[in-house]
């Protein structure tokens, strides 16, 4: 890569004109560290689940402390699915407090109703709470019924990012329907690519879809190593 990836005092990283930027899916202090040396950019908090929960108080505080790059948090308080109740809220609210006190960059949130929409009220609720920490939609977008409303939807509330792979099984084979949510977002938010993001995969799907962030598994070191070794391939 060409000059390294800038961040400023609000954790908003900015790659050069010819980077792509790196996030990593983390779930302990470890591979954070690793990630970091790696050479991702930003970092995903995970806590232990499927598809991830709420990382303790312990591990945001330790990882604010080891690790220099943005970090983004996951709030979500259980791994039954994404439809969350007032009480749920009530705890992703308190999580988000925390994760402001702790020195967190940004939140990862997804709620959605029954039907697969995206929940809007709960939504606003939780983009207020985050205030003015970052806030990105993860996976759960995959799951709406119609990426374009929801797209509409999440601009309509603020949110800053949105991870997905296109509504397909992968990023790769969802590049066509990437670059049009990109096309679709304009400046806002920004199309965050992810599954099964490696290095075999990242520059054919950078290429195809146009994305200028991609999501990778950082539980595996690994592959953050390889995408990041591709992506300054491609840059030379």
């Amino acid at each position: 890569m060409n000059g390294g990836v800038n961040g400023d005092v609000n954790g908003v990283v900015h790659p050069d004109v010819t980077d792509v930027l790196v996030e990593a899916c983390c779930d302990s202090l470890e591979t954070a560290r690793e990630a970091q040396a790696a050479g991702a950019h930003r970092i995903e908090l995970c806590g232990p689940g499927d598809g991830g929960s709420t990382p303790s108080h312990g591990l945001m505080a330790r990882c604010r402390v080891a690790v220099s790059l943005p970090i983004h948090v996951m709030i979500r308080p259980h791994t039954s699915g994404f439809v969350y109740t007032s009480d749920d809220l009530d705890v992703m609210c308190e999580d988000i407090e925390q994760a402001r006190t702790l020195g967190m960059n940004g939140v990862v949130v997804g709620p959605l109703q029954e039907d697969g929409r995206v929940h809007r009220e709960a939504l606003d609720r939780l983009v207020r709470a985050a205030y003015p920490l970052r806030v990105a939609f993860h996976r759960a977008f995959d799951r709406t019924p119609d990426a374009a409303a929801a797209l509409r939807t999440l601009q309509q509330a603020g949110v800053d990012l949105i991870l997905t792979s296109g509504h397909a099984r992968t990023a790769l084979e969802g590049a066509a329907a990437l670059r049009q949510l990109r096309a679709q977002a304009g400046a806002s938010p920004v199309i965050l690519a992810g599954g099964s993001v490696r290095g075999d995969s990242v520059v054919p799907l950078v290429e195809a879809s146009g994305v200028t962030e991609v999501h990778v598994r950082g539980t595996n070191p690994v592959f953050v190593h390889d995408v990041v070794a591709a992506l300054a391939a491609r840059a030379l």
